[in-house]
């Protein structure tokens, strides 16, 4: 079994009196795609910025490659890249400025050629010299994804990054992703689509009342439903009946 990357324990958060992590615990494995799935407003994005140093925990710790995110923020800092909901390109610079300005702030070794290498890597030759204002929902978060390289993180977080795509960009983010696990690099993603997470990840986590209610492979939470009902065919549960059925579940109790 691999050594687990992140790891967090009894973490708790509130803002004023409303209490939006209530004990979340969490483990993810280094080399794996792990989901992070629930509703708008379940926490999702909360747990994504105390994880990349954006936002304190009230009680509860958190590590991340080793570090301590309260304590050792620098270093945490160093082994990760964050993707938030809104991609942070500058739509005025070309897609090959926008990946050298992110080189040379990171102080990265050969910005030019770190630039060309991504540019190849995520197919944007034909756009690299265009102004990112110019390109298409998908083609924008490709760059970013591809900005979030820069560095080599160990980790990279992924907020809910194919939401307000279209069906043929989102396929394209979910190639991507599935590439940059292949490498070796550890993907924490938040969604609401259940397709997503049921496509991409290795395990899923469901986070809902501020705690997380089910952690497991597809085929493990699968487990927790009723035997599959037998009509005509034999019925496979998919993600969307399992998320409704534990949620519904813990609400009724």
């Amino acid at each position: 079994m691999k050594a687990a990357i992140i790891e967090i324990k009894g973490l708790q958060k509130s803002f004023d009196k409303n209490r939006v992590l209530c004990g979340v615990n969490l483990s993810v494995q280094e080399g794996e795609i792990f989901a992070l799935l629930g509703s708008n407003g379940a926490g999702k994005t909360t747990i994504i910025k105390i994880l990349s140093t954006l936002l304190s925990a009230d009680k509860g710790t958190v590590y991340v490659n080793g570090f301590n995110v309260a304590t050792e923020s620098t270093s945490v800092r160093n082994a990760i890249s964050l993707t938030g909901q809104f991609a942070a390109v500058d739509e005025i610079l070309t897609g090959r400025e926008n990946l050298q300005l992110i080189a040379q702030l990171r102080n990265v070794p050969n910005p030019v050629q770190l630039a060309d290498k991504l540019i190849e890597q995520f197919g944007l030759g034909d756009a690299a010299h265009r102004r990112v204002s110019t390109y298409s929902g998908g083609m924008i978060r490709k760059l970013d994804i591809a900005m979030s390289l820069i560095g080599n993180p160990k980790v990279i977080f992924l907020d809910e990054p194919t939401t307000g795509l279209d069906p043929e960009a989102r396929q394209e983010v979910w190639k991507t992703v599935k590439e940059l696990a292949s490498s070796g690099t550890t993907i924490l993603l938040t969604t609401q689509y259940l397709e997503e997470a049921e496509q991409l990840a290795d395990t899923i986590a469901i986070l809902h009342g501020g705690q997380i209610i089910a952690n497991g492979t597809l085929q493990e939470l699968k487990k927790l439903l009723p035997p599959v009902k037998k009509e005509y065919i034999e019925k496979q549960p998919s993600l969307e009946d399992i998320f409704f059925a534990i949620t519904n579940s813990k609400e009724s109790k």
